[in-house]
């Protein structure tokens, strides 16, 4: 928590020329407390080099992200990128587009020269002789040290109608169609427009040489590939364990998740550099490598590499602090001190105040009582001791300070608004004004459901208040059970 804003920086400071966009479900079921539940997606933006520029989660795809887009605009204003791949609404210029995915069929090539050369090298190391044409290839090997490319749209269409002509009667053993030419016939009219969005953008080079094998007398180039999103798809799974067990709560989660970002961001620019075994001495803290790189250089030690290197913070949201954008939230901290403590600015230590020291409070001048709603007085120190209470829905906990000043309002309760409230029936109760419940519904112009933000809000009151053993002894603080009807009727 003490270098969150450093964290955010690290990630936001990534860049890439290639870039691809992908969405999963699986890690925002993980967030748990008072925000379980509001989130549905996942979307992480990644480069070339497996680095994730920004992961965010969201109520929803689509419109969602605009806010993210906007960010990396910005980002980018200088140098735009070159690609983005997408698995979704490629072809939608207005609207949803037509398809989920694109089914990759007989759409590569392969170079020629990688495959002559890959051929070559394993007739060499095998001992044999004769023809190279007839060396067998694996896919695996194909990948590593071959490059293929798009044959473009209009013979891409050609080919593929090749294949699907050469299958229209073809049966199997029992003399079942392989294929249902009606619906195979309305797919592939629907699926043809996206031959263009599936073809290698011109002058964009997708491949990068990170090493070099030598088998068979022949050296061999071992490429990557930019091309498409799957490598976000392997991240996903890689993402699901930044957050350990089974649910976090939303600082928790937050924490968690730049963490990760920030180890997996500086393995992917190391590798991307080095392209060989891991180092045996790293770091992931800015300033902690700031600072051993600089004894470092006064004592003659080789300094520490930093692969990530953070520029200033651009505000970007990130994970949880979006998805609460979008909800009319703010994630608060927890109030961690420096040396990890709880904040209790009253104690030094040592189990000494200030008072111990003759750091006297100021008196606080006395208020003039106030008579309530309900004829009698002392309605000011219930009006306190309620907005003390209402403060714990941005806390996972209640802490030493905090115990001490609600416990403080408490007894300043006048003994008759400590005891138990006994509500009237629901048919006296005052409703709230239609006017403001609709008001409320419409926020900021986004659609959330009153009720359900009250709830969650009040069961976090609820739950600090019951969980704290030492405001629960020393104050008669009664939260009730309700529920969204009962509020409803109120």
């Amino acid at each position: 928590m003490t270098r969150l804003e450093e964290t955010k920086a690290r990630v936001t400071s990534i860049f890439g020329e290639i870039l691809k966009m992908e969405s999963t479900k699986k890690i925002a079921k993980k967030l748990a407390g008072a925000a379980a539940g509001s989130a549905a997606w996942m979307s992480n933006m990644g480069n070339e080099y497996g680095q994730v520029l920004v992961s965010v989660l969201t109520a929803a795809e689509g419109d969602g992200l605009s806010n993210m887009a906007a960010g990396l605009m910005r980002r980018y204003r200088e140098a735009a990128p070159k690609v983005l791949y997408v698995d979704w609404d490629c072809c939608a210029a207005v609207g949803a587009s037509t398809t989920d995915s694109h089914q990759l069929f007989a759409i590569f090539e392969w170079d020629g020269e990688d495959v002559a050369r890959l051929k070559e090298a394993k007739q060499s190391s095998e001992g044999g002789g004769g023809d190279a044409q007839e060396v067998k290839l694996s896919a695996k090997e194909l990948a590593r040290h071959c490059r293929r490319r798009t044959r473009g749209a209009a013979e891409t269409e050609r080919l593929l109608q090749e294949v699907l002509d050469a299958f229209w009667e073809v049966t199997d053993s029992m003399g079942v169609p392989l294929i249902d030419r009606a619906r195979m016939e309305e797919i592939w009219s629907t699926q043809r427009r996206h031959l263009d969005c599936i073809q290698d953008p011109e002058g964009v080079e997708l491949y990068t040489k990170t090493g070099e094998v030598t088998k068979g007398g022949v050296r061999l180039p071992v490429f990557r590939c930019a091309r498409g999103s799957t490598s976000l798809e392997s991240f996903h799974l890689h993402q699901c364990c930044f957050i350990p067990g089974t649910t976090a709560s939303d600082v928790h989660y937050q924490v968690y998740l730049l963490e990760g970002l920030v180890r997996w961001n500086e393995n992917r620019g190391r590798a991307a550099v080095q392209g060989g075994p891991r180092a045996a001495l790293r770091c992931y803290s800015a300033q902690l490598q700031h600072s051993f790189n600089q004894l470092a250089l006064e004592v003659g030690v080789q300094p520490v590499d930093d692969f990530t290197q953070p520029r200033e913070y651009t505000g970007e949201l990130l994970g949880v602090e979006y998805l609460y954008s979008q909800l009319g939230a703010v994630l608060q901290p927890y109030p961690v001190a420096p040396d990890g403590t709880e904040d209790d600015e009253d104690d030094d230590g040592g189990g000494r105040t200030y008072a111990d020291e003759g750091f006297e409070e100021e008196e606080e001048e006395e208020e003039p009582d106030v008579v309530g709603p309900d004829g009698h007085p002392g309605y000011h120190h219930v009006v306190a001791l309620a907005h003390g209470l209402v403060e714990l829905r941005h806390h996972a906990f209640v802490t030493v300070r905090q115990t001490r000043e609600i416990v403080a309002l408490w007894e300043r309760l006048t003994e008759r608004d400590k005891s138990a409230v006994t509500f009237p029936p629901p048919a006296t109760r005052t409703s709230w004004s239609k006017v403001h419940i609709d008001d409320a519904k419409t926020l900021a112009g986004a659609r959330l459901n009153c009720w359900g933000a009250i709830m969650r809000d009040y069961k976090q009151i609820q739950d600090n208040v019951l969980y704290c053993p030492a405001l629960m002894a020393s104050t008669h603080i009664q939260l009730y059970d309700v529920n969204q009807r009962t509020l409803s009727m109120w």
